[in-house]
């Protein structure tokens, strides 16, 4: 079958990687794709959300799977754009509808979501500028540190976490009125801290039934020992060590069951892949977010650990046979280390020449933000490569991943030495 990928990043490249080799291929595409995803596939110049474009090229390249790698097209409704166009109807498009995307689109709809379906998740309020001091009358009711989050998509950067109670009202002035965050934060989400240890649980869901991928772990924050701004992820580490069966059943017993069977009695369409996010508070997991789509980093080391036929595994949504599906998992631990452009996550430049690519020889290196110029490859993004390797625990592949990273050089490179420090 003909595959069209969209997106740019490192999770796009291991989705490429793992395409790349089903049996069941016969051409793949990546819109817009990466210096790393053209080793794989033909890249196409195309807008991630101009869906009209979209539409001429699958029909015109017989395209009968699309897989939605980023947030931004699903919040804009590009399942509903195919199933309500006759021409494109007969695609399988991997994500959920528009209505379903809104579970990452907007967290105060993911937060009712939640609600109405029991699913533990933190106490919280949210406000606009009309309700700005209401706003800050709550935080008054909290302890610290407080959580604010920008209600809309904001790039992955839109969530605060502020010690000082002044500085939290300051914040939440800054997102209501001062557009902080552009139109995100027009409405703000303030909830309880939750003290505890953080990880992420993937599922892949047809609509009717459910497959539960490897677990991972991330790192957010720029600086060492989770200092500093928020990013688009430093690295990732699957499985996550602490997360052992008797947690694993617990999850899926109070979590993932509540979220699918939610989806279900709400009517809301979702053929695709679930992020859950999870802060584990004396053993029992509360959801911090959904996405609605895979994270990244994470896809970089949850994907290589993934040994059955991914696009056999999609290609069974569209009729929703996905519990006939057997899904295999390396046993194996993977961990990624992502490497960024110096100044990120504010300003970086672009263009600086990587070197060192073909001297990699015990890890993955995902293309993050590279474009190829003649036969030169250059950095185009914050987040530049994801280095990953596998190993008989996190330790030894986390060994493996710096080995490698330090083989490679741009101007200004950077990355956190301390993946996995606090487990």
């Amino acid at each position: 079958m003909n595959v069209l990928i969209l997106g740019s990043g490192g999770r796009e490249h291991a989705f490429a990687a793992a395409i790349a080799q089903s049996p069941l291929l016969t051409a793949l595409f990546v819109a817009p794709g990466n210096a790393g995803t053209s080793a794989l596939g033909t890249n196409v110049p195309l807008g991630i959300t101009d869906f009209k474009s979209i539409k001429a090229f699958v029909l015109e390249n017989h395209v009968t799977l699309v897989l939605v790698g980023p947030e931004a097209p699903l919040v804009a409704g590009i399942y509903d754009f195919f199933i309500e166009d006759r021409q494109l109807a007969h695609v399988n498009v991997i994500g959920p509808s528009k209505q379903a995307a809104m579970l990452e689109g907007s967290k105060e709809f993911a937060k009712e979501f939640m609600e109405r379906n029991a699913v533990p998740t933190a106490a919280y309020k949210s406000f606009t500028a009309t309700s700005l001091y209401d706003g800050m009358a709550f935080i008054d009711t909290l302890k610290p540190p407080y959580v604010l989050k920008a209600d809309g998509l904001a790039g992955g950067k839109g969530v605060l976490i502020i010690n000082n109670v002044r500085e939290a009202k300051e914040s939440l002035e800054q997102m209501l009125v001062g557009a902080k965050f552009g139109a995100a934060s027009n409405k703000v989400v303030i909830e309880e801290y939750l003290d505890g240890i953080e990880m992420s649980v993937f599922v892949m869901t047809d609509g009717n039934s459910y497959k539960v991928l490897p677990t991972a772990k991330d790192y957010k924050r720029i600086g060492e020992g989770d200092t500093g701004l928020n990013t688009g992820g430093m690295g990732a580490v699957s499985p996550v060590p602490f997360a052992n069966q008797v947690l694993m059943d617990k999850i899926e017993r109070q979590v993932i069951i509540p979220t699918i069977n939610g989806f279900k009695k709400e009517q809301l369409v979702y053929k695709g892949f679930v992020f859950i996010g999870l802060m584990i508070v004396n053993n029992e997991p509360l959801v911090i977010e959904y996405n609605v789509r895979m994270g990244d980093p994470e896809t970089e080391v949850v994907l290589p650990r993934v040994s059955s036929d991914l696009l056999a595994h999609l290609h069974a949504f569209k009729k929703e046979q996905l519990h006939k599906e057997v899904v295999t998992i390396d046993s194996r631990a993977a961990v990624t280390v992502m490497c960024v452009s110096g100044g990120y996550p504010e300003i970086y430049e672009n263009g600086m020449e990587i070197t060192g690519l073909d001297r990699v020889t015990s890890s993955i290196v995902f293309h993050a933000g590279t474009v190829k110029e003649q036969d030169i490859v250059v950095t185009n993004g914050g987040r530049v490569l994801a280095v990953t390797a596998y190993g008989a625990n996190f330790k030894e592949a986390l060994k493996k991943s710096y080995h490698d990273v330090a083989k490679l050089h741009y101007d200004r490179m950077y990355y956190r030495k301390d993946i996995g420090f606090d487990l």
